[in-house]
């Protein structure tokens, strides 16, 4: 899809009123067993046809379990939600990424601060939409959400694309080191994780009172 020149950019929180939006950046066809960005939030023994119920009911709670992007014309209302969906990011506090909790190729931080730590999952951008901007904006977007619900930290484990080489779309859902380092994340140390054979590293914003 060619977006014009005046094309913009608007990233609301993904409540349930817009869970259709979801179902179309997260689950276009419709397969039983989609991710539906439930992974880190799955409990120890999990059925997972039923991650798109559990998020839908995640989105009818405050604070959204993350963001929608929408990509409109100059003329296409006020750009609060408004024209096409784009993108999704996904993000959760600490205590509520369950599954994180127990990785053994990730890092799990102190219990006690996993009430006030948010962990960013993944970034999606349909196809049509990437490369103009979206997941920067979703990214930035999701950082203020996360520091006006009370984050004091957030955690991101992206990985970084090979000298010359662009980030396979089937790794690219956990986002880039650049674009993390650009929303003013620090970069702390590799992880023991991989996403298309590539690296996770651990990064790490903190967030002033």
């Amino acid at each position: 899809m060619a977006q014009s020149p005046t094309a913009r950019i608007a990233v609301v929180p993904a409540t349930a009123d817009r869970f259709d939006d979801v179902a179309r950046v997260l689950n276009p066809s419709g397969r039983e067993q989609a991710c539906w960005c439930m992974h880190w939030r799955a409990p120890a023994k999990e059925d997972v046809t039923t991650r798109g119920a559990r998020l839908r009911a995640l989105t009818e709670e405050e604070p959204a379990p993350g963001m929608l992007a929408y990509l409109a014309g100059a003329d296409a209302g006020d750009g609060e939600g408004d024209g096409e969906v784009a993108g999704w990011l996904g993000f959760s506090v600490r205590s509520a990424a369950r599954s994180l909790q127990r990785s053994r190729v990730l890092p799990v931080g102190e219990p006690e601060t996993w009430a006030t730590t948010w962990v960013f999952m993944c970034v999606t951008v349909r196809a049509g939409f990437r490369r103009q901007g979206v997941a920067q904006a979703l990214l930035d977007a999701g950082v203020d959400y996360a520091a006006a619900h009370g984050a004091t930290a957030l955690d991101a484990f992206p990985v970084e694309p090979e000298d010359g080489r662009r980030v396979p779309v089937s790794a690219a859902f956990v986002g880039t080191v650049a674009m993390f380092e650009r929303a003013g994340f620090d970069r702390l140390e590799p992880t023991d994780a991989t996403s298309g054979r590539l690296t996770r590293w651990h990064m790490r914003r903190e967030i002033a009172a």
